[in-house]
């Protein structure tokens, strides 16, 4: 994985066209009024907007201090300023790389096995534990947002929203105890592994050398169930990363609720959001190897949101604000984080070079 200039491919563009186009598509087919989008986005509270954009980066801030507490309990010493670059750069390649839901933290993974106290498994552990309190936490508010709205009386209405939900919340369920289960079952995943090397070694025909490959994946496969058993019997803290992960995922909520308000539509209430929320959540994590950053998350969220009774024409002006919060505004940071580490990287390089030439200049 380099981390230096990254180059851009057609299908880095392509594909975000693509997805823009089918959004477009989906406007023109439902009549939305372009002209309206377009005056009440100018029309918008800049200062509400603001907040919006400030819960956005505190939703990142949250998940990245609960994540180096995580870190830290298995000895991984890393800074909290790598942890939040590093995070910042797992989203930039999420909105590169399809399967959002494992490319992001493979990335971390290796960027944290480069650190002096970096190990593959043990960091494996702490985004596993991140998966699991994600969606734990997923499911919670799915049932909250239903219930929500069930005391409003608008759900008897959506039978479509009501089925879904309870659908992804089952699925959701279904992955958990799978997930607890390899997490458990250490020969399971050593099963795993050794399919993923009989695999790679068919792939090449004998000519790999796998011997070192599979002796590091048996090594970092014990150092990840004996980290979540060390999480087994750290409940405090545990409990500190699942408070920080709710604390980001209410600053997901109000980041909708705030974009909402700075369009002027203040009816909008929170069942609402967090069911849509949660099931926009609940359907990016799945990972079925087609982007879902670009074009179909605005046609989802615009759908869901009008399923609601949102008006189609303020889901579409949420949809694209909140959407250039929580995806351009994100690709971008992630960007800067990508060329900081670049840069760094290259710089720590040229200094070892360095002491390496000198010490072989006095010998």
């Amino acid at each position: 994985m380099s981390l230096g200039k990254q180059r851009f491919s057609w299908k880095t563009i392509a594909l975000p066209a693509v997805g823009l186009g089918a959004f477009l598509v989906y406007i023109l087919v439902f009549n939305v009024d372009l002209s309206q989008i377009v005056a009440t986005v100018r029309s918008a509270n800049p200062y509400l907007y603001a907040l919006a954009a400030l819960a956005a980066i505190m939703d990142v801030l949250f998940s990245s201090v609960a994540w180096n507490i995580l870190l830290r309990f298995l000895t991984i010493r890393i800074s909290f300023f790598k942890s939040f670059l590093f995070v910042w750069f797992g989203i930039y390649v999420d909105t590169l790389i399809p399967a959002e839901s494992i490319s992001g933290e493979i990335s971390k993974v290796y960027l944290v096995s480069r650190e002096p106290d970096g190990n593959p498994g043990k960091t494996t552990a702490s985004l596993v534990v991140q998966r699991l309190i994600s969606m734990g936490i997923n499911i919670g508010t799915l049932f909250l947002g239903v219930l929500v709205l069930l005391l409003r009386g608008e759900l008897p209405s959506n039978p479509i929203i009501l089925n879904l939900t309870l659908f992804l919340i089952s699925m959701t369920f279904v992955f958990l105890v799978l997930i607890l289960l390899l997490c458990v079952k250490e020969e399971w995943t050593l099963r795993i592994a050794d399919a993923v090397i009989s695999l790679i070694d068919r792939v090449s025909r004998g000519r790999w050398k796998l011997d070192s490959f599979k002796e590091g994946l048996v090594e970092a496969a014990d150092a990840f169930h004996c980290g979540m058993r060390d999480f087994a019997h750290a409940p405090k803290t545990v409990i500190a990363a699942i408070t920080l992960y709710i604390l980001a995922w209410i600053m997901n909520l109000t980041l909708f609720y705030l974009t909402f308000l700075s369009v002027g539509y203040t009816t909008i209430n929170w069942g609402t959001i967090l069911v849509v929320c949660s099931i926009f959540m609940a359907v990016k994590s799945i990972p079925i190897g087609v982007p879902f950053e670009v074009g179909l998350p605005e046609i989802t969220l615009t759908s869901l949101f009008s399923a609601l009774r949102v008006d189609l024409g303020v889901s579409t002006t949420v949809t694209i604000l909140s959407r250039i919060l929580t995806h351009w505004m994100r690709f971008f940071i992630g960007f800067g984080a990508q060329q900081w580490i670049g840069v760094r990287t290259s710089v720590a390089l040229g200094s070892e070079n360095k002491d390496n030439s000198n010490k072989v200049g006095k010998t």
